[in-house]
């Protein structure tokens, strides 16, 4: 597996800090466990911020140490850390912590079904800024055509999808917002799973799935 779709240094400082709500960190954290060089560049960012609190000491607020940090923390490069944390081998298809979310892996889940062969799961968190699900899109079909009224983390864990040019596969992390119009599609030979984080309800262009929204929850 090579990922080739990254966090960005945005979500990944703010998760470094503790700053991310619980959904959004669930996504990074999934992520993490798939990605290594995404855990080599937050090892990196930790770093910094160490060395910035030891070097500062007392002498920046807490505002100026954070803007220090968030200034220096972009400019990491990956090799700066020498030794990257290893991913414990599993053959589960759900990472941690997602799996303990859902109490097991694949094969353990009840779907939903949302019509069209497409299905989810509502992960339960105490988050109020965000909802969390796990999507199943059948092999070589499209999400209805939509927009985000804020932002959107999608993680694929099983089988890939296409939005526009780009292919995202397992371990794949997507980030969309208001600004991007799209059908992502699964694609073909198996179904897609993704795990999905939002924090608004998505802007369906087709006003059939609009009317439906409500009760599927999307």
């Amino acid at each position: 597996m090579s990922v080739k779709h990254h966090i960005s240094d945005d979500f990944l400082i703010d998760y470094a800090s503790g700053s991310l709500s619980e959904g959004w960190s669930l996504a990074v954290a999934s992520h993490l466990a798939l990605c290594p060089e995404c855990r080599r560049r937050l090892s990196a960012m930790e770093g910094a911020a160490g060395a910035l609190l030891d070097k500062a000491g007392d002498s920046l607020n807490e505002d100026e140490a954070w803007a220090r940090f968030k200034s220096r923390a972009i400019d990491v490069r990956v090799d700066e850390v020498k030794t990257a944390i290893a991913a414990p081998g599993s053959t589960a298809v759900l990472p941690e912590p997602l799996r303990s979310y859902l109490g097991g892996d694949l094969a353990d889940l009840k779907w939903r079904a949302l019509g069209r062969g497409a299905y989810q799961i509502l992960i339960d968190t105490k988050d109020t800024e965000t909802q969390v699900r796990l999507l199943r899109i059948p092999a070589g079909k499209p999400v209805p055509e939509h927009t985000h009224v804020g932002r959107e983390l999608t993680l694929v864990l099983a089988g890939s999808f296409r939005d526009g040019d780009d292919l995202f596969a397992r371990g794949d992390i997507e980030e969309a917002d208001g600004d991007l119009l799209h059908t992502p599609t699964a694609t073909e030979g198996e179904d897609c799973i993704c795990l999905a984080v939002t924090e608004a309800p998505l802007k369906f262009s087709s006003w059939i799935v609009r009317m439906m929204q409500p009760i599927l929850k999307i």
